[in-house]
C-alpha cells in the first residue's frame, strides 16, 4: 500500500514518463515522415512511370510535386544536382511537363528569393554580379542568342513553350513575392543584361 504522502510524486513521475513516451513517438513519426532527396529517388526508381495509366501518372506526378515542394532549399538543390526527377520528366508528355513545372517551380523560386533576401547586402551584390558574369560567358560561348537547351547537355530538353512558361512563372513569382529591396537589387542586373543583349543585336545586325 503506497503512502498517501508519496502518491503525488508517483503520479507526477508517471505523467512525466507518459509525456516522454508520447514525445518520442511523435519525434519518430516526424522523422520517418520527413521527405528527403533519398526518399524521392527511392520513389522514382521504384515506380515504372512509363507503364502507369493516365490517371496513375497524374497521381504519381502530383505526389512527386508535393514531395519536392516539401524539401528545404538545400535538399531541393541536392535533389536537382542528383537529377532525381529527370527520368520521369523526360518520359512526361508536354502537358504533363507543363503541369509539373507549374506545380513545383513557384515554391522553389520563393525559397531562392527568401535565401537571397537573407544574405548580407554585399553578398547579394556579389550574387548578382556572378549571375551577370555567367550570362556574359554564356552569350560569348556560342552564336548570339543560341539556346544551350539541347541533347547532350546536363539539363532536360525543354520546348520553347515550356521555356517561356518557366520564364513567365519566374517573373510572376519575383514581382509578387520579392521585397522592394530585392527588386531594386535586381533592377541593376536587368539593366546590365539589356546592355549585353543590345550589344549582341548590334553585332548580329552588322554581320548580316
Amino acid at each position: 500500500m503506497v503512502s498517501p504522502r508519496w502518491r503525488p510524486l508517483i503520479y507526477s513521475l508517471a505523467a512525466l514518463v507518459l509525456i516522454w513516451g508520447v514525445a518520442m513517438v511523435g519525434y519518430s513519426i516526424a522523422r520517418n515522415a520527413r521527405v528527403t532527396p533519398e526518399k524521392i529517388r527511392a520513389y522514382v526508381d521504384g515506380t515504372d512511370f512509363a507503364k502507369l495509366s493516365h490517371m496513375e501518372r497524374q497521381a504519381a506526378i502530383d505526389r512527386l510535386s508535393k514531395m519536392l515542394n516539401s524539401l528545404s532549399l538545400e535538399d531541393r538543390r541536392k535533389a536537382r544536382l542528383d537529377r532525381v526527377a529527370w527520368r520521369w520528366f523526360n518520359e512526361m508528355s508536354e502537358e504533363e511537363k507543363s503541369g509539373f513545372i507549374e506545380a513545383t517551380m513557384p515554391t522553389g523560386f520563393k525559397q531562392m528569393l527568401t535565401a537571397f533576401e537573407q544574405l548580407p547586402e554585399e553578398k547579394r551584390h556579389k550574387a548578382i554580379d556572378d549571375t551577370l558574369q555567367r550570362v556574359r560567358e554564356t552569350r560569348a560561348s556560342g552564336p548570339s542568342g543560341a539556346s544551350t537547351n539541347r541533347p547532350g547537355t546536363n539539363a532536360p530538353v525543354l520546348s520553347p513553350e515550356l521555356e517561356a512558361k518557366m520564364r513567365s512563372i519566374g517573373l510572376q513569382t519575383f514581382y509578387s513575392q520579392s521585397s522592394a529591396q530585392t527588386k531594386r537589387n535586381w533592377r541593376r542586373f536587368w539593366r546590365n543584361c539589356s546592355t549585353v543583349w543590345k550589344t549582341d543585336a548590334r553585332y548580329a545586325a552588322g554581320n548580316q
